[in-house]
């Protein structure tokens, strides 16, 4: 099975739909598609059209919330690109984005405590209407393509998916697994209210390796913060650095703990096949072999790697000139990772889980010959 795996990073994600434009052109179609905040709009935009429409469908999702900013920087060198990227970013966070979020007036302080309005600053019902034009929920709900995206309960601080092989979907969850506090309010769902999946971990690998055990598994999982970095050296620096680690929700660990229970169950079973035959029926033995039946994986990594212009507001820059940028890399990095086609086999030499990336957060694949 092909799976797109897509994490939250706010105006990052133009780079999720720039990858997938490219996987397109490579013949990769997902089966499933798992996303959390940002990445379980475009999850959705994705499993809510039909495969022709998808790429276009996220275009115009992009072009809709990037804010045109009249002017470009007048030199071409770091300093200048951080200047109008920060200004850029602060009109955003005082005007909005259209088709995704508003201001709030009067500003959530001046509302009564416990109204909806007093627990965010924006205003995201623009949002449901851009997904109500951009995704067909029907066909969501039809199961042609399975959709899954994280959100945490505000009141008990568990972690949900919202999976349509397992309920309907509609608009308020992906509006939910996108409701970052205290930017925007949380979201009413059949008596509950949920936040942004990233509150609590901010990429949905796990949810697909624990939830499909059977099937073996080609994934390409998209991120937009890099655990791994530089030492700052400025406020700003210390600023992304920080939001870097706390957003990449230690994609890295989960990904090796999930590698050791794989071997882990490659282990039981060959002791397993050693046991005598008279052992075999034993009813422990059964269980032990049912829990060490595994599928295989095989996981592509792509992160964003920031530019050196960039800072800590680079997830609510908007920009035009941003979106550009960050779908232009994701073109390219899946154009980078099609030069191995061996990855995309079926793993060898015995191995149940392997993972390659271009982004020196794992260690190198071996060279084509």
């Amino acid at each position: 099975m092909r799976v797109l795996v897509l994490q939250g990073g706010g105006a990052l994600g133009s780079y999720q739909a720039g990858a997938f434009q490219a996987l397109r052109r490579h013949d990769f179609e997902p089966a499933w598609v798992a996303g959390i905040s940002i990445g379980a709009i475009n999850a959705a935009i994705i499993a809510g059209n039909r495969p022709e429409r998808r790429v276009a469908r996220l275009r115009k999702f992009w072009d809709l919330v990037s804010a045109p900013v009249p002017w470009h920087p007048p030199v071409h060198n770091d300093n200048a690109r951080i200047a109008f990227n920060e200004t850029s970013a602060a009109l955003i966070a005082t005007f909005g984005v259209p088709g995704f979020f508003m201001p709030r007036f009067p500003p959530a302080p001046l509302w009564p405590p416990g109204s909806t309005q007093s627990l965010s600053y924006y205003d995201t019902s623009p949002l449901k209407a851009t997904l109500h034009d951009l995704v067909d929920f029907d066909l969501i709900n039809s199961r042609q393509i399975r959709l899954s995206v994280g959100a945490v309960n505000v009141k008990t601080g568990n972690f949900v998916y919202f999976d349509n092989m397992k309920q309907e979907i509609r608009p308020e969850h992906i509006m939910a697994s996108g409701a970052l506090p205290p930017g925007f309010p949380a979201v009413e769902i059949d008596g509950e209210f949920y936040w942004d999946g990233g509150v609590a971990s901010n990429t949905p690998l796990d949810y697909v390796l624990t939830d499909d055990i059977r099937d073996d598994l080609l994934i390409f999982q998209v991120d937009l913060f890099s655990a791994r970095g530089v030492l700052p050296t400025t406020l700003l620096e210390a600023a992304e650095r920080e939001k870097d680690i706390r957003f990449s929700s230690r994609t890295r660990l989960n990904t090796d703990m999930n590698k050791r229970i794989h071997n882990t169950r490659k282990a039981l079973r060959n002791l397993l096949a050693k046991l005598p035959p008279d052992l075999q029926e034993d009813p422990n033995v059964v269980e032990l072999c049912r829990a060490a039946k595994e599928n295989t994986v095989t996981v592509v990594h792509l992160i964003y790697k920031s530019k050196n212009f960039e800072t800590s507001s680079k997830d609510y820059d908007f920009s035009h000139l941003a979106m550009q940028e960050h779908w232009a890399a994701g073109e390219h990095d899946v154009d980078r990772s099609m030069e191995h086609p061996e990855w995309l086999q079926r793993p060898q030499n015995g191995e149940t889980m392997v993972t390659y990336d271009l982004t020196g957060e794992y260690p190198a694949a071996p060279a084509k010959p």
